[in-house]
């Protein structure tokens, strides 16, 4: 990994001409298109609209502008529900599109029976310009998959239909054990609610962590859900007179600070180590450390983004030990390195979605 080669000097310069820059341009919200075909699930179409459609600035200004769209002229579109929706906005809204959002639809005949577009929802999804970024709920990554857009990539769609998706486009590295997937200009979530994380992972990913956490108490979820879709998939009820891992994750959040061993949250639940980390698993859906780590790099973006603590300090009070090592984990985790973080989220970003840190510095 390269090693930190940014100056004081640089990063005064580049605070400067990003805030002249700001200030010169003017102020245009990220625009996002949801794509709406027949057969949609109208829960899961309106998650972007009730996720983006929250967001201001410091003035007051929306963030985004959401507008749906129909691969049709401006009518009618079926949903799986005894009622249809009237879409005023055809195929070429898709062109004015800073990022699309595809939701699920339980009709999309030869694309999910074949992994084939029609000519029809081709032509629509040409319109869309090169560099935009694309989003799809849970299996609207049919529709991803078969435009070509997640070869030899990383994706996720609902834990029930992994498999299948899977045979149909082998090209895909699926994974169905997450609830989203973020690679940069693409990204995939799983089925329903996993709408509203992916929804929030980009509102954290475009303006940080204080927007997105306070879009989430407005809609009343969590701002991140711990685990992925193993918690969700069918299992035998388990004996309610079981103790739960809710004290022990409780007792870790107090103390990400510090060291904490396995042996340590074992204790809490008065588990073996073998039990607990059973138990935290079926609860949880990952393990301790990797809920752990999760939980440190949370922690390190809320102090990255509203201190002004040094990186090494950040890295100890967000229980990273070293600076190396955080920078590693934000990296692995985020796409970026800490001082990229920082300088894009207390600069503000230009709401365009796309500051990930394409050299790795730091």
């Amino acid at each position: 990994m390269d090693t930190e080669r940014t100056t004081d000097t640089d990063r005064a310069t580049d605070t400067a001409t990003g805030a002249a820059r700001a200030q010169q341009e003017p102020f245009r919200p990220h625009r996002v298109a949801v794509l709406a075909l027949d057969g949609l699930l109208p829960f899961e179409l309106g998650i972007p609209h009730r996720i983006f459609g929250r967001p201001k600035d410091a003035r007051g200004r929306h963030l985004y502008e959401v507008v749906t769209c129909s691969i049709r002229p401006p009518g009618p579109v079926e949903t799986d529900a005894d009622f249809a929706i009237h879409v005023a906005n055809g195929p070429e809204t898709l062109a004015t599109a800073d990022t699309v959002i595809v939701p699920a639809s339980y009709e999309l005949g030869p694309v999910f029976d074949e992994g084939v577009l029609t000519d029809e929802l081709a032509a629509a999804l040409a319109h869309i310009r090169p560099g935009t970024r694309l989003a799809s709920i849970c299996t609207g990554v049919y529709v991803l998959a078969a435009a070509g857009h997640l070869d030899g990539r990383p994706a996720t769609t609902h834990w029930a239909d992994a498999e299948r998706f899977q045979r149909l486009f082998p090209r895909i590295k699926v994974d169905a054990d997450v609830l989203f997937i973020d690679d940069g200009d693409v990204l995939t979530s799983a089925g329903v609610a996993a709408g509203i994380d992916l929804c929030l992972h980009m509102v954290r990913r475009d303006h940080g962590t204080a927007i997105a956490n306070d879009v989430a108490r407005r809609t009343v979820v969590p701002p991140h859900r711990d685990g992925g879709q193993a918690q969700y998939i069918h299992r035998p009820v388990p004996d309610p007179q079981q103790a739960s891992t809710t004290t022990a994750r409780a007792w870790a959040l107090g103390r990400l600070h510090e060291p904490i061993q396995l042996r340590d949250m074992a204790d809490q639940e008065a588990m073996s180590v073998r039990t607990f980390t059973r138990r935290f698993r079926e609860e949880v859906g990952i393990s301790p450390g990797q809920w752990l780590t999760q939980q440190r790099v949370e922690r390190a973006r809320h102090l990255l983004e509203s201190t002004d603590l040094s990186v090494d300090q950040v890295a100890r009070d967000a229980g990273f030990g070293t600076a190396q090592s955080m920078r590693q984990h934000l990296q692995a985790a985020l796409g970026v390195t800490p001082t990229t973080y920082r300088r894009t989220f207390r600069i503000g970003g230009d709401g365009s979605g796309h500051h990930r840190d394409a050299d790795a510095h730091a």
